[in-house]
């Protein structure tokens, strides 16, 4: 206090002054001293737990620390974590010999010495920088004291606070010195360290900024990462490289200084210029994140029934589980470029078809979409009439917005946001494994960052002619003969309101077709004569036998696929096909580990236990989706993109093209895409935009031409469906079009469309229109009496 008082002109002079002065050294000794007992009574109240209780030796040896959850694709490999600290912990085993001399030369070079404080460093620290205000002599707290502050951070005690919490520091530090050993405290320190992008532990460091797991580290990115604990921002690596990189080299002559490396490793490694490989593991960045979310979810409601052996539920960001999954991380990626490359176009063509006209241009067209914004619910309770809301939600403020070439940053009010967003097309893709029902990739929407809704597993839309496999199936299974020729003449049914089912171009409502080019060209009007002949209830029945949970409706027009499915429902019916007519429900976590490796459950396919159908239904089904693709509405895949797979498959086009759908099979692979817009009241202007050939088709095929460039996709590529057995191919032998009979002829008006009722009751005995072929059997030989 007294020294303030005074100004010296010359601080090598300080003693001398005072020793001339003895009236004032005895002034300054009473003053160190009542400093010096002060400090003394300080140190004793934090140590009796006047500021705060202090862990003990015993506390200290048994703390855990937080832990992100792991999830981890088929490989093995991380696509994910859950956390609040981004930390994973490693053993010491696994922390590169060059890393820890790194670190000890850089921070504390002394510290296999000391136990628990470097008194040297202290000492150093408070006569230079508190005294001498020199800021160039360094921190005096140790890698022991930088631990305590980790595992018990800092207290806000007013004034005093950097005094209080440094004595706390010191004597945790002491404490930890008992309870671990060196090694110990070298591995826990590393495991929980503040590093930079709010990423603690050197194994989160080494993954995020260079993309390998710490044991892997080099002696140069060892320098990096240890570069950053003297302040992680100002030596981010990713916002600052040429700063980083002078720190790096500080790092690298602190270990030639400390005798840990030679002159020349150090000219070499410090001549290396700054790489880095930096990944994310942000929620909402990374690959897979819609996949990722899902796992979440579940992984949510997993832990509030499972316990820790302490008897408390598991915490998905606390608790360091490992989550296994099926994800193929090499065919996720190609999905995701698959999906980005149509989309950008298919957005493109979307915008100038609808011009200057569009729904989402209109103003008015939002104001109920704008009550349900979070932004008008906290003015409404704020108070503000509807009128101010309104005014105020028009004010223009600046927004970033998603756009396909970046975002876009501009200025705008919320209608104008809800108009932006609202054009956007969005899409759900899934691939299974058909046999199992195993994930291989899930695309859930364009960009999750903007468009968290997922439309792979939360979304229900109607699934329009992606549906009719399913009639045609129940109708097989009901008895109706492959080969029967059904007329394709509109029909006006009655007692539906007068509704009439109508077909896209191309289709003579004069013939009769057969149920292959019925189905392989989705003739909507022999689709609705199938279903009433079928009957409604055994073709719900059959859909139930498919794992479709989803509500049906119970009318003509589940024909044509008015049902709302959710996507995942509809790739795991579709796997029946290929799995010896059992469905599957996809799934996708294998495992799920504690931190040390313990399995804490195990998940198994979900297949069906019976068929749904017989072996004959499901190689004739498979013949009519071949069809499809080699000679009907996805014949683009053979013409256009010229593949030369085994493919089947079905497209779908919902009413006022709302929803666009194709469905690919594979020997090895079912995917599933779906395009439309998340507004209900949009939707294409034209067939020749939205329907399924063109709006989805495109992206599965982009995502199967990045699968044949693969040599690691060979297998599922390349694979080949089984051949139908000659009794149902004896079966398919017909005309795929029959010209109606004389009298039918005679008695028609070609311009006149049909009235009739749609029997809602049960399913009719086959017409004579729809009449069995016999069944193809091989001639027996006679035996000769001998």
């Amino acid at each position: 206090m007294f020294l303030v008082k005074f100004e010296f002109p010359n601080r090598q002079h300080i003693w001398q002054y005072i020793t001339k002065r003895r009236s004032f050294r005895s002034y300054f000794l009473f003053g160190f001293g009542l400093i010096f007992g002060s400090l003394i009574l300080l140190i004793l109240s934090v140590y009796v737990g006047l500021w705060g209780s202090l862990p003990n030796t015993q506390q200290i040896a048994a703390y855990k620390h937080s832990k992100a959850t792991e999830v981890l694709a088929a490989n093995g490999d991380l696509i994910g974590k859950f956390y609040i600290y981004d930390r994973q912990p490693i053993p010491f085993a696994q922390i590169p010999e060059d890393f820890v001399q790194a670190l000890v030369a850089t921070e504390d070079a002394r510290f296999f010495e000391h136990s628990g404080i470097d008194y040297k460093s202290l000492f150093r620290v408070l006569f230079k920088s508190i005294l001498l205000q020199d800021r160039s002599s360094g921190g005096g707290s140790t890698i022991s004291q930088q631990l305590a502050k980790n595992m018990y951070p800092r207290k806000n005690y007013g004034k005093f606070g950097i005094v209080i919490n440094k004595i706390r520091e010191i004597i945790i530090a002491k404490r930890i010195e008992k309870a671990y050993s060196k090694e110990e405290i070298l591995t826990n320190y590393l495991n929980t360290v503040p590093f930079s992008d709010n990423t603690f532990g050197i194994e989160s460091a080494a993954k995020k900024f260079f993309n390998v797991s710490a044991h892997e580290l080099s002696l140069e990115q060892s320098a990096v990462i240890v570069g950053m604990l003297k302040a992680s921002y100002l030596y981010n690596p990713r916002l600052f490289p040429e700063r980083s990189q002078l720190r790096r080299n500080t790092v690298l002559h602190q270990m030639l200084k400390q005798h840990y490396i030679n002159e020349e490793r150090y000219t070499i490694e410090s001549k290396k210029p700054l790489e880095l490989s930096y990944r994310s593991f942000d929620h909402t960045q990374g690959i897979a994140p819609y996949f990722r979310a899902q796992v979440r979810r579940d992984l949510e409601k997993w832990c509030k029934t499972h316990k820790t052996p302490e008897g408390k539920p598991y915490n998905i960001y606390t608790s360091g589980l490992r989550v296994h999954t099926t994800l193929n991380i090499p065919m996720q990626k190609v999905a995701e470029k698959a999906m980005k490359t149509h989309m950008q176009k298919l957005q493109a063509e979307f915008e100038n078809e609808h011009g200057k006209r569009a729904f989402w241009k209109n103003d008015k067209n939002y104001t109920q979409q704008l009550v349900q914004t979070s932004q008008y619910k906290a003015l409404a309770n704020s108070g503000l009439s509807k009128k101010e809301i309104l005014d105020s939600l028009k004010q223009p403020r600046q927004l970033s917005l998603f756009e396909w070439k970046g975002t876009l940053e501009t200025k705008g009010s919320v209608i104008d946001s809800l108009q932006h967003y609202s054009k956007f097309l969005n899409c759900g893709f899934l691939a299974i494994e058909p046999t199992t029902g195993a994930v291989q990739s899930w695309v859930g929407g364009i960009d999750f960052e903007h468009f968290q809704y997922d439309h792979v597993e939360q979304s229900k839309r109607q699934v329009g002619s992606t549906f009719k496999p399913f009639l045609y199936t129940a109708a097989l299974e009901n008895g109706m003969a492959p080969c029967a020729h059904i007329p394709a003449r509109t029909i006006r049914y009655n007692d539906l309101d007068g509704w009439t089912p109508k077909n896209s171009a191309g289709i003579d409502p004069e013939l009769n077709y057969s149920l292959k080019y019925a189905l392989s060209r989705s003739v909507n009007t022999v689709a609705v004569k199938v279903l009433e002949d079928t009957g409604i209830k055994r073709t719900t029945a059959m859909v139930k036998k498919l794992g479709i949970t989803a509500d049906i409706p119970q009318v003509a027009s589940m024909a044509l696929g008015t049902a709302q499915i959710p996507l995942a429902e509809v790739a795991g019916a579709y796997a029946s096909y290929v799995n010896n007519g059992k469905s599957v429900k996809p799934y996708y976590i294998t495992k799920i580990e504690a931190t040390d490796g313990t399995i804490l459950e195990q998940f198994q396919p979900r297949i069906a236990e019976k068929a749904a159908f017989k072996e004959s239904t499901r190689q004739t089904m498979l013949e009519f989706m071949k069809a499809t693709v080699n000679e009907g509405t996805a014949r683009r895949l053979r013409s256009t993109y010229q593949f030369n797979n085994a493919i089947a498959g079905k497209t779908g086009t919902t009413q006022n093209n709302k929803d666009a759908w194709f469905t690919g099979v594979m020997p090895k692979l079912v995917a599933v895409t779906w395009v439309g817009a998340d507004d209900h009241r949009i939707g294409f202007k034209s067939t020749r935009l939205g329907q399924g050939a063109n709006a989805a088709l495109p992206l599965f095929a982009n995502f199967l031409k990045g699968l044949n460039a693969d040599k690691e996709f060979r297998s599922i590529t390349r694979a080949q469906f089984d051949p139908a057995s000659p009794e149902v191919l004896a079966r398919l032998e017909c005309e795929d079009t029959q010209a109606p009979g004389f009298f039918r002829k005679l008695f028609t008006n070609p311009g006149k469309t049909k009235s009739s009722r749609f029997d809602r009751t049960r399913a009719r005995r086959p017409t004579q229109i729809f009449k069995r072929r016999p069944v193809y059997k091989p001639k027996q030989k006679k035996r000769r009496n001998k």
